[in-house]
């Protein structure tokens, strides 16, 4: 992975550490509910070193404030998570993540990148389409146990290559 990543109000993005997963687990529960990641399936995917990368964001403080990861399989790349601490939102952390884990993608070989997001997460839609990303369908029930949709979403990464 590349070097630590830095916002500019004092926020790093650094690899993520098994130590990080018991900060970000009290937030993973109120953030994601039925989705909820437990820590052991985020230590199995920390030892998938090969195709997966996460990171957390820090504040000035040291505080987690988010986590992010995503899979690279080849010439694709999944974003598989993003959280960003209720407190923190709105300030750029998101794209902070969001940008570390294209970077990390296209360093890898990826040459698009895919996600899902909650149709009823307008902010989170919003950050993605902003960055370039596309709509390409639904996947219904999704979420909750067949209660929300998913939004599918792709985007290339041949501009991402171009700017590095």
């Amino acid at each position: 992975m590349t070097a630590d990543a830095t916002a500019g109000d004092g926020v790093s993005v650094v690899a993520m550490l098994p130590v990080h997963i018991d900060a970000l687990m009290c937030f993973e529960r109120e953030m994601f509910g039925a989705e909820a990641w437990s820590a052991q399936a985020y230590r199995e995917e920390l030892a998938d070193r090969d195709h997966r990368s996460y990171v957390t964001a820090l504040d000035s403080s040291g505080a987690l404030v988010g986590w992010a990861g995503v899979r690279v399989l080849g010439a694709d790349a999944e974003v598989l998570t993003v959280g960003v601490v209720p407190s923190a939102r709105r300030a750029g952390i998101g794209r902070l993540l969001l940008g570390t884990l294209l970077a990390h993608a296209v360093e890898r070989g990826a040459e698009q990148v895919f996600l899902e997001v909650r149709v009823d997460n307008p902010a989170a839609l919003a950050m993605y389409e902003n960055d370039g990303f596309a709509r390409l369908g639904i996947r219904r029930g999704y979420y909750e146990n067949g209660r929300v949709d998913a939004v599918t979403m792709r985007k290339g990464l041949v501009d991402e290559r171009i700017r590095r």
